[in-house]
């Protein structure tokens, strides 16, 4: 869906009435790095730490649930869990709540990745704006498997696509969308 159509937010509401209805164990939150010529690895600190420019934008919607000590106290419980889009190859994630943001900028490759993470009782939401991609367009993960559901039915997955109505950010957003030609 478009910017400020509330994907992440849903995303991150889902995420916390799995947890407080004890539907998973955890939460993991992952997104790919896509950064501007430098690696994550030159950032000081935790692996928290590293990914808070790109996690930021998920915290601040816990935020609006959880107060920061809550929040420092899940992360440290392994409750949330920050897990690169890089880092998780070979992992299986089981009774988890796994929220896969910003994946427009994701690979097919790193998306197919990502799907076959999923164990047991899991649930994946997966959020991006096809028009905000700072990878080339021909290999995005998100458009790839976007294509391959999007007109047909499975049991276990579905497919909901936001559309510009559905901006609640501001409606200044969709102003500048207008403005960009997304509407």
């Amino acid at each position: 869906g478009p910017a400020g159509s509330g994907k992440t937010a849903v995303a991150v509401g889902l995420a916390c009435e799995y947890i407080l209805n004890s539907k998973v164990e955890k939460i993991v939150i992952t997104r790919p790095v896509v950064e501007s010529g430098r690696g994550i690895g030159f950032l000081p600190g935790t692996l928290e730490e590293k990914m808070d420019p790109w996690t930021r934008p998920i915290m601040d919607i816990f935020a609006e649930f959880y107060n920061q000590t809550q929040i420092a106290s899940m992360i440290k419980e392994k409750v949330i869990e920050i897990c690169p889009l890089a880092f998780m190859r070979g992992r299986t994630f089981k009774s988890a709540f796994i929220i896969a943001d910003e994946m427009q900028n994701s690979t097919p490759n790193q998306m197919k990745m990502l799907l076959t993470r999923m164990g047991d009782d899991s649930k994946m939401v997966i959020t991006g704006d096809l028009n905000q991609h700072d990878r080339k367009y021909d290999d995005n993960g998100l458009k790839d498997i976007y294509e391959k559901i999007k007109d047909k039915r499975h049991k276990r997955i579905e497919c909901i696509t936001f559309e510009h109505a559905d901006i609640e950010r501001s409606l200044v957003v969709k102003d500048i969308l207008e403005i960009y030609g997304d509407i």
